[in-house]
């Protein structure tokens, strides 16, 4: 006979494997993946890979903490709609040399339908680097996304058109900055284009064949790719900054949980949404971006809002298997 307490192992050990499985397809910077889980029990410990880590680019693993982040919100949704209720200890003292956050599923709840809506939106969601439609945002679905940031103890600045303008000229200027770099590019090269038949990195299939037209520059990848850009231009749509108080480990993780969040509900809405990094990786564009926020707060991500053709979105970046992304106790 199985006890109940060998029947609540079996479930909490199928719970934190879900919870991996849906973390692995949170969004990151440049498909990096820079996570590692390490089950224990009733838990789930987080840290940074540094095998995965943009030593030109990221520095100072800011955008990769961020991406943890999105993964540690993907996994608390996947809790969530298996019926855990997850205490989280962020940044806590360990010896595990990039520890992030510790997970335990400590309690069974009601499913809640909301969770189990946005895990079935993780398996969706996607980066689409096209033109947007001539469609307008709706303003009632940019406030419903920015409650989603607000409610992961971060902030969301949508700007003014006047704003588009300075961000514009601050990403050209850091794109032309990184350009001029060799080790930039050397790094660029080594995570984009081509199969990626390794499960990591940016594969030509999602990079738009030529740039696409538009207000603020996205990333300039350095060679063409395999997706169709539509011939318009994005004039309907929104950018805003991901932004808080904070700019330390703990700001940057909050960060990426309401990145996740905030672009899970906007594909819920019908919303694309596209993350624009380069003017946050250069220290002077940074600054830049900083004064668009009046001293309110530290911009983490950039993130163009728009609406996009459903039918004809292009496919998902790859994933590495769960072997190289959790380790055994």
């Amino acid at each position: 006979m199985t006890s109940t307490q060998t029947v609540d192992a079996l479930a909490v050990t199928r719970a934190l494997t879900n919870a991996v499985i849906a973390a692995s397809h949170a969004p990151s910077i440049h498909n990096t993946q820079p996570w590692r889980w390490r089950p224990h029990g009733d838990r789930l410990e987080l840290s940074i890979d540094e095998s995965r880590l943009l030593a030109v680019t990221d520095p100072d693993h800011r955008l990769a903490i961020l991406s943890c982040g999105a993964a540690l919100h993907h996994a608390l949704i996947s809790l969530a709609a298996d019926g855990w209720h997850a205490t989280v200890t962020r940044l806590s003292e360990t010896n595990r040399p990039g520890h992030l956050a510790t997970v335990r599923a400590d309690a069974r709840i009601p499913v809640e339908l909301a969770a189990f809506r946005h895990l079935q939106t993780i398996a969706l969601r996607h980066t689409d680097r096209r033109a947007v439609s001539d469609t307008a945002v709706d303003a009632d679905a940019l406030r419903t996304i920015t409650a989603a940031v607000e409610a992961r103890q971060t902030l969301l600045h949508v700007l003014r058109p006047g704003q588009v303008l300075d961000l514009a000229s601050a990403a050209n200027h850091a794109q032309r900055t990184e350009s001029d770099d060799q080790a930039w590019q050397t790094e660029l090269r080594h995570w984009t284009g081509g199969p990626r038949p390794l499960g990591t990195g940016i594969p030509d299939t999602v990079i738009p064949r030529t740039a696409a037209p538009t207000t603020v520059p996205g990333r300039d990848f350095g060679h063409r790719g395999d997706m169709t850009v539509a011939d318009t231009h994005d004039r309907t749509a929104v950018f805003g900054i991901l932004y808080g108080p904070g700019d330390g480990d703990i700001d940057w993780l909050h960060a990426g949980e309401a990145l996740s969040a905030a672009w899970l509900k906007a594909t819920e809405l019908g919303i694309a949404v596209l993350p624009l990094s380069a003017a946050i990786e250069v220290t002077a564009t940074r600054e830049t971006v900083r004064r668009l926020l009046s001293g309110l707060g530290h911009p983490y991500l950039v993130l163009r809002f728009g609406v996009q053709d459903p039918d004809t979105a292009g496919p998902h970046t790859p994933r590495l298997p769960m072997e190289q992304i959790v380790e055994q106790p």
